[in-house]
């Protein structure tokens, strides 16, 4: 096992009968990393957390998170942990504030300034009901639990859900803070644009297999655009095609339309040698396009 890993699994498994919900998982997460856990849903992702915690037992293979087995030191584990889960149960008649009261007496206490502090920046509010709080505002609460004991390892399970994207954006900033501190942060999301803006490295599963660990800022140069660019002359079909990367081209007089499997200084450097590029537009690649990449890298 890697002494460093956070969170380590070892072709962790889990099979609900006939249904293979996560396969030979393997994962090393680091201190001070945001690890993303991408895949559209029903892809498993769920059920690896729900693993990794020790929540649901393996079908076969093993985790540890800070270098302890999550089965055999599963309460001592909870010390470090913030956990947010995808369904987070909550009393419908107590208020936020008596919830989070409820998870600090259940972790032996809190430092109330602190919630306070997450309770503004989330812009949550703690007086009423959690049963009378909007899908968003409970979530918030469930977001100060989870960050409110400054745990060393923080575990989300779409953790946007219902979030502004305003309120989205100061989530980014307190996940970035921690992972700054040299705590690790793993987010698990099926939107791709959420985890490239945070993660540093990102793991995709898909049908409970993990497809690639990659860094963002490769994943982002892997995946296919949609690129449209404007001329002030006519172009040739001919010209796009000869540069590597470049698929399916329709040409409409002053403008080429294309998808671009590459870096986007290679193309950009090899037009503006030919023609005078007006403008571009360029739409990043969706989740799936991002799979058939590399499915088609696999299939190659």
């Amino acid at each position: 096992m890697n002494d460093h890993s956070v969170i380590h699994t070892e072709k962790l498994t889990k099979h609900y009968g006939k249904v293979k919900a996560v396969v030979d998982l393997n994962l090393d997460i680091q201190a001070g990393e945001i690890f993303g856990f991408l895949g559209p849903n029903g892809a498993g992702k769920t059920t690896t957390i729900r693993t990794i915690l020790d929540e649901i037992r393996p079908t076969s293979g093993q985790a540890s998170i800070l270098g302890m087995d999550t089965h055999e030191k599963a309460v001592e584990i909870r010390r470090y942990i913030g956990y947010l889960p995808g369904d987070l149960a909550m009393y419908p008649n107590l208020t936020g504030k008596d919830t989070i009261t409820y998870f600090a007496n259940l972790r032996g206490g809190v430092d109330w300034s602190f919630v306070d502090l997450l309770a503004n920046r989330l812009d949550a509010d703690l007086t009423g009901k959690i049963g009378d709080l909007s899908s968003g505002n409970r979530q918030k609460v469930g977001l100060i639990q989870a960050f409110m004991n400054k745990p060393k390892v923080l575990i989300m399970d779409e953790p946007s859900s219902g979030l502004d994207p305003l309120i989205q954006r100061e989530l980014q900033g307190m996940m970035r803070e921690v992972a700054g501190e040299g705590n690790t942060v793993f987010l698990s999301s099926h939107s791709l644009s959420e985890v490239q803006r945070v993660a540093d490295r990102v793991g995709i599963i898909r049908h409970g297999k993990l497809v690639v660990v990659e860094k963002v800022s490769e994943l982002r140069s892997k995946a296919m655009r949609r690129i449209e660019l404007d001329f002030d002359t006519p172009v040739e079909a001919a010209f796009f095609k000869s540069i590597p990367g470049v698929l399916d081209i329709s040409i409409n007089n002053h403008q080429a339309i294309l998808s671009y499997d590459g870096k986007m200084e290679i193309l950009l450097r090899a037009v503006m040698d030919q023609y005078d590029l007006l403008d571009i537009h360029t739409q990043e690649a969706d989740l799936e396009e991002i799979f058939l990449t590399y499915y088609r890298d696999k299939e190659a």
